[in-house]
């Protein structure tokens, strides 16, 4: 896909990352020197095995976590430079979430699950709306303990997107799933994507999740080792696993 700079300005640019986390007598290595772009609107899956990094680069994106050397821009905001108060910000208003696990709280229905999190923001979708987006809306008066683990995932996914946020950060949607559940989390990924042109950036082991995507990296022991784009995306239903 051709990236015009008018159509597409760019959402983020990472230069040259590196992260070290302390573990008693060592220091571990998590990214080291990562640098790539992203564009509005862009479907991203990265791929790797556990461990080589791409989790972290998640949370860096997220403004979850912070980068031991190297900068990362959003738009033209350096979250390298921002205050924790600025991150909380960036992380309300800019960013939607997607864990492996659902992280709704069970003492509230999927309505108030998502409507927590329009309370938070200035121009939110009305929480039905977000429901309906992800095929919930006979179950919105539910509590998660009488829902499926994949309606509790689509659930995750209305919160996220009821921000309206310009990205959507998925860490192993599909982790907790099986094969059929996980594919129908995918679509309504991927229907987010198709209808509200939100930026998806998707992180799993999953190399099948890969033809989904418009563009492909692979990481391995904290670096970008290889990077594709698709000439064709498939649909989740299209997907070999």
């Amino acid at each position: 896909m051709h990236h015009s700079a008018i159509e597409s300005p760019l959402v983020y640019s990472v230069r040259d990352v590196t992260k070290s986390y302390r573990m008693g007598e060592l220091d571990v290595v998590a990214l080291n020197g990562v640098s790539l772009d992203i564009y509005r609107s862009e479907f991203i899956v990265i791929l790797g095995a556990s461990g080589s990094g791409k989790s972290t680069l998640l949370n860096i994106l997220g403004g979850l976590d912070t980068p031991t050397a190297g900068t990362v821009k959003y738009r033209n905001q350096d979250l390298t430079r921002a205050s924790d108060a600025e991150l909380t910000t960036f992380r309300r208003k800019s960013v939607g979430f997607v864990f492996q696990f659902y992280n709704i709280i069970p003492s509230l229905t999927a309505l108030e699950n998502v409507q927590l999190v329009t309370d938070l923001v200035d121009d939110p979708m009305d929480a039905r709306e977000a429901l309906k987006l992800v095929g919930l809306t006979d179950r919105m008066h539910h509590f998660p303990s009488q829902m499926s683990g994949g309606e509790q995932q689509r659930v995750a996914i209305a919160r996220a997107i009821a921000k309206r946020p310009d990205v959507l950060l998925c860490d192993e949607p599909t982790g907790a799933l099986d094969f059929e559940t996980g594919i129908l989390v995918l679509d309504v990924i991927d229907l987010v994507h198709r209808e509200l042109g939100t930026t998806v950036a998707l992180i799993t082991h999953n190399v099948s999740i890969a033809d989904m995507a418009e563009r492909v990296l692979r990481m391995r022991s904290g670096t970008i080792v290889e990077e594709h784009t698709n000439a064709t995306r498939k649909l989740p239903r299209e997907l070999s696993w």
